[in-house]
């Protein structure tokens, strides 16, 4: 019997092997491999680097003092422009003389106006000195027609005093020549019964009936004093009352021309005031005809061209950059991010025209950024619903380039907290705002105050 197996199965096995052999890894795809692996490696050690968040805004460079920024000169009262004595771009010291304009108004246009309204302020000074005397004047009579008031009615008292103690008088007369009169009269009636008993003679009754009517007389005569006396008293009494009348009628005369006088000195006064108040008004206009700088700095543009052209009250002439200027990055950033920003916050500043190479999660690997603290924070959006921050240098970074000019654009991130870099992916995925953990300490100072 044949052994017909044995051979035909070992060239089987070393076709297998044959077959395997062509069919094994290439060394590239090995190396792919492993690239990839390490490439994967590297990223999933890279999601649990530090990531240091940021908020993203856009901007300008800006001046952090107003005083700093761009000034517009304008022009105080409208006027024809004269003369220009400055150049675009010319730089000017505070106080320098920028154009010269003249008046347009016509009443403004005489040249002795200055010198005519003092004039009028100096007479009508001289009216008010002469008013004023006659007010002295007019005191000074009041002052005398009390006094004599006071004598007049201390006289007419002592007057009704006398005609008092005079009636008073007159009085105890009369009232003695009553009794003497109702003596006589008994006397005189019991007598005349006698002499017409024939008891006493004619010689003797006419003696008695002599004294009677004597006494009568004496009786009338006592009579007609005590009312004379009365009447006295009557008009001592009106007298007085007529002094203090008479003197008091010449007293408000005089205090009411007093009061005009007064009110005459008043409302010169007033027209004086107004005068001297029109006077400034046109000294300090003299003054507005010449324009003159507010600050040292450059002439940026002339707003206003020509020599005779008119300009407007308040309208702008030149405007004028002053010279170093405070730099300060003026940057919008959502509302939804201003909670997270506080003032001393870091910032990272890319400038245009400055080459830059900006890690947001790394800044210490960023090339061309500059250095930033967060100073101002608007307490309102703006117009388009983003909040505007200020940004001023930092001073312990790299000083922000001279070159920089009012105006020119920025980018800035507003760095936050560190977190892993698998949570910042996530955070992007899904939306979230950046994580808040600590605010700063202490915002920077700058200037005076850092060096304090």
């Amino acid at each position: 019997m044949l052994n017909i197996s044995g051979k035909p199965e070992n060239h089987s096995i070393e076709q297998k092997s044959i077959i395997f052999k062509t069919l094994k890894t290439p060394n590239a795809g090995k190396v792919l491999a492993k690239v990839l692996l390490s490439i994967a490696f590297i990223f999933f050690i890279l999601l649990f680097f530090p990531w240091q968040q940021n908020i993203r805004g856009n901007g300008k460079v800006t001046a952090f003092n107003p005083v700093h920024r761009p000034q517009v000169v304008e022009s105080v009262i409208a006027g024809r422009i004269e003369q220009w004595h400055i150049s675009e771009g010319q730089y000017v010291e505070k106080g320098d003389t920028l154009l010269t304009i003249s008046e347009v108004k016509d009443a403004y246009f005489d040249p002795q106006l200055l010198e005519r309204t003092k004039q009028q302020i100096d007479a009508k000074e001289q009216s008010i000195a002469a008013k004023q005397e006659k007010s002295n004047a007019l005191k000074q009579q009041i002052k005398a027609l009390e006094s004599m008031l006071e004598v007049k009615y201390t006289q007419a008292e002592n007057k009704l005093k006398q005609v008092e103690y005079k009636l008073t008088s007159d009085s105890v007369d009369y009232e003695a020549e009553k009794v003497r009169f109702a003596n006589q009269e008994n006397i005189y009636e019991r007598n005349k019964k006698r002499y017409d008993a024939g008891n006493i003679a004619l010689t003797k009754f006419q003696e008695l009936e002599s004294k009677f009517f004597e006494s009568r007389m004496k009786l009338i005569s006592a009579e007609n004093k005590f009312f004379q006396s009365k009447a006295e008293l009557i008009n001592a009494q009106v007298n007085l009352s007529g002094v203090k009348a008479e003197y008091l009628d010449k007293i408000s005369k005089a205090k009411s021309e007093l009061n005009n006088t007064d009110a005459q000195v008043f409302e010169a006064q007033g027209s004086l005031a107004k005068l001297n108040n029109q006077y400034a008004n046109y000294e300090t206009r003299s003054g507005f005809y010449v324009l003159t700088a507010p600050q040292a700095g450059y002439v940026v543009k002339a707003l206003q061209v020509g020599v005779g052209e008119t300009i407007k009250e308040d309208e702008p002439v030149v405007q004028i950059m002053p010279d170093n200027p405070d730099l300060a990055v003026e940057m919008y950033v959502n509302a939804m991010d201003v909670p997270l920003i506080e003032q001393g916050r870091k910032v990272r500043v890319e400038f245009d025209g400055w080459p830059a190479l900006q890690f947001t999660g790394w800044p210490s690997v960023s090339v061309g950024t500059f250095g930033g603290v967060v100073r101002v924070i608007d307490r309102v959006n703006s117009p388009t619903g983003q909040f505007r921050i200020l940004v001023t240098p930092d001073p312990e970074e790299e000083p922000w380039p001279e070159q920089l000019r009012i105006g020119s654009g920025t980018k800035g991130w507003v760095m936050l907290d560190d977190v892993a870099v698998w949570y910042e992916i996530w955070r992007q995925l899904n939306g979230f705002p950046p994580s808040l953990y600590e605010a700063p300490q202490e915002p920077i100072l700058q200037g005076k105050e850092a060096k304090k």
